[in-house]
């Protein structure tokens, strides 16, 4: 039985042979031909720079936690870290044992026996032929007739060309009919539009588009996951999310630190692609958007491509930079860095929808609180028989960070004799509402998607290009 778009569709399989691996490719082979993700056979899960920092708190994190809940189950997943550091399984699993937060000691130790290590270089063929053998002998004890292999590139963007190519001389998948290579690559991708494309002409020569997973893990958390829900699934949203409606919308990333040691790391990239380039335009996409014609992943990213090239150039007036004092005492900052810490830009999209609306989008780091949220803020309601303007505007919030919710401001009257109004707040709060439900952290959900080969939730190539191409005056000026 399979059930594909709400159906299910019963088949019958007859003949001699009986074998479990001939029934599995009959399997495979109905469920390729009715476009239904192939979730059978034996997975490798490779991470390479496993020795390092975003491996270590987030990559192998979000692994135990789709253990922990039943996604990945021992018998059917094999986990293998790649660096270049001389470490033996045990000295992997020792630096990560840390960083893993479970119900029970018995679940963590559990996780940590699936996975082994191999150490090599990233541009020499010796370390990837073993790793490609550790993953292969894996691959025969389970017998399952079919390989699914992701890589996780945990690494600079500068090495991920000799990576991506050892991958595809030595490690591709065997299987591809009935299994498949997938690669996810890590933000930054590129420091400018020349750069991000010659990277993706590098990546696009080795893999196909749909093998490529260009992660950004701004678009798993759970309210940018529910933007679509919110706009196309509620009526009340319909027709008031236009220009005649909306005044603005402001789109912030506010961090109360500064680079805390990653001086030198952000100082080559600065606030606009760190954040705004990257998290803040995914996100802009998904609020000013056109409904897709279905929920399948290309409709999805079709419509983020087309409202991206509706974005006007924006105007040098429209731009505030600043750096926070004390950025250059951090000792891998240069003296003369005038790389930017904060940065407000104003997008202005021409379309019927948006015309004359401003997208205000704004990140900092180093500033008085910590918090990211989407702002729409209506225009005031004509003929204010209430004389209530200054209590201020009706407006909808998306708190994505910290502590989610969302909640609408109101004006009301105050509860008494006398006519005397109020700004008030309907409110959900997901902390209170969901007490009882575990939000899944951001890689947790892009890398099951990965697995699932569901591509809704990454960066295509044009999009990649295109969103470049709308900051590329600031962040080359």
């Amino acid at each position: 039985v399979l059930l594909k778009e709400g159906k299910i569709i019963l088949f019958v399989m007859a003949g001699t042979d009986s074998s479990a691996s001939s029934r599995q490719s009959s399997f495979n082979s109905l469920a390729k031909d009715l476009e239904l993700p192939l979730e059978q056979g034996c997975l490798t899960i490779v991470v390479l720079g496993a020795s390092g920092d975003l491996a270590k708190k987030k990559t192998f994190p979000a692994l135990y936690h789709l253990f922990e809940q039943g996604f990945l189950q021992s018998g059917e997943v094999h986990i293998v870290g790649y660096a270049r550091t001389n470490l033996s399984d045990d000295g992997l699993r020792g630096r990560i044992r840390a960083y893993l937060k479970g119900a029970s000691e018995e679940h963590v130790s559990e996780f940590l026996q699936l996975i082994k290590y191999v150490s090599g270089s990233y541009d020499s063929g010796e370390g990837f032929e073993k790793l490609n053998k550790e993953i292969s002998d894996y691959e025969m004890s389970n017998n399952s007739g079919s390989s699914r292999r992701l890589f996780y590139l945990a690494l600079p963007p500068s090495v991920y060309p000799s990576v991506c190519k050892m991958i595809r001389t030595y490690c591709m998948s065997p299987t591809s009919r009935f299994g498949w290579t997938r690669v996810i690559v890590e933000k930054p991708f590129g420091r400018d539009l020349d750069s991000a494309e010659e990277l993706s002409s590098q990546l696009g020569e080795l893999f196909e588009e749909d093998q490529l997973y260009r992660i950004d893990h701004y678009l798993g958390k759970e309210l940018v996951q529910n933007l679509l829900v919110l706009r196309f699934a509620n009526r009340l949203f319909l027709p008031l999310w236009n220009r005649d409606n909306v005044d603005n919308i402001q789109i912030v990333f506010r961090e109360d630190f500064g680079t805390d040691g990653r001086g030198g790391y952000f100082d080559q990239y600065g606030i606009i692609r760190d954040i705004i380039q990257n998290h803040l335009l995914q996100v802009f996409c998904l609020v000013a958007m056109e409904k897709p014609v279905s929920l399948k992943p290309e409709h999805i990213r079709d419509e983020k491509v087309k409202v991206l090239q509706s974005v006007n150039p924006i105007k040098d007036e429209e731009v505030v930079l600043g750096q926070y004092q004390g950025y250059k005492d951090d000792p891998t900052v240069p003296d003369d860095s005038n790389t930017p810490t904060f940065a407000s830009i104003v997008l202005r999209v021409h379309n019927e929808r948006w015309e004359g609306v401003p997208f205000i989008l704004k990140a900092g780091k180093a500033l008085n609180s910590r918090k990211a949220e989407i702002r729409v803020q209506f225009k005031d309601v004509p003929g204010d028989i209430f004389k209530c303007k200054k209590q201020g505007r009706n407006e909808f919030v998306i708190r994505l960070q910290p502590s989610e919710a969302m909640y609408m401001k109101l004006t009301v009257k105050k509860p008494g004799l006398e006519m005397a109004t109020e700004q008030s707040e309907l409110d959900l709060s997901y902390g209170m509402r969901y007490q009882d439900v575990k939000i899944p952290e951001a890689y947790e959900r892009l890398i099951l998607d990965t697995i699932r080969g569901d591509q809704q939730h990454f960066v295509r190539r044009d999009e990649l290009k295109v969103c470049f191409h709308s900051v590329t005056d600031i962040v080359s000026g």
